[in-house]
């Protein structure tokens, strides 16, 4: 269960960070309500399909595959942390429909892909870890927008390296776990 936690903190502060962005920019309630449901839905999709791609290599690769997976998330959590924040881009997804909608999902879920394939990688139990990465995403999305209008550029950019921090700490707990 603590592991659960260890690995959706981090991901609610990367929804946290975008949806953040996405409010300041001024987005409307109904609009913030669909942000929010487009997070939940593409952040719980998304560790299926990457669990769908990471079972069959994990079986393939047997143990080595846990290091792998430990090594992904720990680049993941790297990658997060020399993130930046895009204006332009930010202001053109605020209201999602048709292909903005579906950009703007793949855009926050792609951490949430790579965990689903280090779970299948890990043959680790992804029902629950999808179904709590969905919750999150749809909670720490709504705050993110009520609280972006108020928050600088340097707060969201800390928190979605925060996130990052999170993710390789994880990464690299489960590697010296595999170790020891």
């Amino acid at each position: 269960m603590l592991k659960l936690i260890a690995l959706i903190i981090p991901l609610g502060l990367d929804s946290f960070a975008v949806a953040a962005a996405l409010g300041a920019t001024g987005v409307s309630g109904r609009d913030g309500a669909k942000i929010s449901i487009l997070f939940g839905v593409f952040e719980a999709v998304m560790p299926l399909i990457g669990f769908a791609l990471g079972a069959p290599v994990g079986h393939a690769v047997g143990n080595a595959g846990n290091y792998a997976a430990t090594a992904i998330l720990i680049a993941l959590g790297a990658w997060m942390v020399r993130g930046e924040d895009d204006p332009e881009r930010l202001a053109k997804l605020t209201r999602p429909t048709g292909l903005w909608a579906v950009m703007l999902g793949l855009s926050i879920s792609i951490d949430e892909l790579v965990i689903g394939f280090t779970l299948g990688l890990l043959r680790g139990p992804v029902l629950p870890v999808a179904a709590a990465v969905g919750v999150q995403a749809a909670i720490f999305s709504q705050l993110g927008l009520r609280l972006g209008a108020r928050l600088g550029a340097r707060v969201r950019q800390d928190a979605q390296r925060l996130a990052g921090v999170g993710l390789a700490v994880l990464g690299v707990a489960l590697l010296v776990e595999r170790l020891a």
